[in-house]
């Protein structure tokens, strides 16, 4: 892929690395520049980084009124070598071309979407945040651009990263469990539809539930399937709950669930970090009672954000809550959390191919 650059004047970058005096906040800064690639006449094509911007979109964009808009969400890490190194992005570009197939979106090929990353860090490495417990957050994101209101597939789309130098996705960090809401109330998705996808649309339903949690002095909500049998997810992230034997459960990827790329690493790393890993469908009431009785110990949440947010209690409508083990971060989770976390960091030896350092080339 030929890529254009248009960047700003040396005067106008950034000329050293970011070393913020307080704690990052997630997701707010932006770098200076971003990816812009458009999708016309059947083709993908005019590659570009541009400085970071407002863009121009029609007012009758389809993505405007029907959401056809998906995105994914990674990460890269400063060594000690002082290079950076992206983590398992060749997973965000797979997960990225299923997401286009369930909303009709035209694919953009692993390699392409990985160079395009790739080069957008090169033009902005003076942006990593020089922070313990910091990343660079990657946001890669393809929307519809066809000027059209009739509901159909839109024949142009645009693809475009952004990066964000950002601390840990809770402000306490790794470092308090949060409490999460069960309820009937409220379904992140329904079979058929589109939630193994990391549509847009998806997190504009959760963000009612949300609401709702906070209410309750909750995170998020505990997501049941459409029959409020089934565990599904917490929040934006998977579900997962350790036994007292140590036996980390995940609930099966069916297509109401989205595939955490966290999950699937954990169980890949379910040999080097000696725990078995299972996934199952959950049945709420059967997870209550095993943790009233102490069977399950620990749980939390999955996912590339927070990598792993542990639930201390769970809270219930009408008042009531559900403490995990002491309601304090387990021993089990804390392990998995600095052995995944040690790896992105180049602290700990990662499986083959899972870093990608990314070349100087501007």
């Amino acid at each position: 892929m030929e890529i254009r650059y248009e960047l700003k004047s040396e005067k106008e970058r950034r000329s050293e690395p970011l070393q913020p005096s307080e704690p990052l906040p997630f997701g707010v800064l932006r770098t200076d520049h971003m990816f812009i690639m458009d999708y016309e006449e059947g083709e993908w094509k005019n590659a570009r980084i541009v400085p970071y911007g407002d863009i121009p979109i029609a007012p009758g964009a389809i993505t405007l009124h029907y959401g056809q808009a998906i995105f994914e969400g990674a990460k890269a890490f400063c060594h000690d070598d002082g290079e950076i190194y992206t983590f398992r992005i060749d997973k965000n570009a797979k997960r990225m071309n299923k997401s286009a197939d369930i909303l009709c979106i035209p694919n953009i090929p692993e390699e392409i979407q990985i160079e395009a990353v790739h080069s957008l860090i090169d033009v902005d490495r003076l942006w990593f945040p020089k922070q313990e417990g910091a990343s660079l957050y990657i946001r890669p994101f393809i929307f519809a651009t066809q000027d059209s209101l009739g509901v159909h597939p839109s024949s142009s789309y645009k693809f475009m990263v952004i990066m964000s130098p950002s601390g840990p996705y809770y402000p306490a960090g790794f470092t308090k469990p949060i409490k999460l809401l069960i309820t009937e109330r409220f379904h992140r998705a329904a079979p058929g539809g589109t939630g193994s996808s990391k549509a847009a649309g998806n997190y504009a339903a959760s963000l009612r539930a949300g609401e709702f949690a906070k209410k309750f002095g909750a995170s998020q909500v505990l997501y049941l399937d459409t029959t409020n049998t089934y565990i599904e997810e917490a929040g934006a992230m998977n579900h997962f709950h350790i036994t007292k034997e140590g036996e980390v459960v995940i609930p099966e990827f069916v297509d109401s669930v989205l595939r955490s790329i966290t999950s699937e690493s954990i169980m890949e790393l379910s040999d080097r970090l000696d725990i078995k890993v299972t996934q199952k469908r959950v049945k709420i009431k059967e997870f209550i009672e095993e943790v009233k009785a102490k069977n399950i110990t620990e749980a939390g949440g999955l996912g590339t954000a927070a990598v792993i947010s542990p639930v201390g209690e769970y809270a219930f409508e009408d008042g009531g809550t559900l403490v995990v083990g002491d309601g304090n971060i387990g021993p089990n989770t804390r392990k998995i959390y600095e052995y995944y976390t040690g790896i992105q960091t180049g602290k700990v030896e990662a499986p083959e191919g899972w870093l990608k350092k990314v070349e100087r080339k501007v």
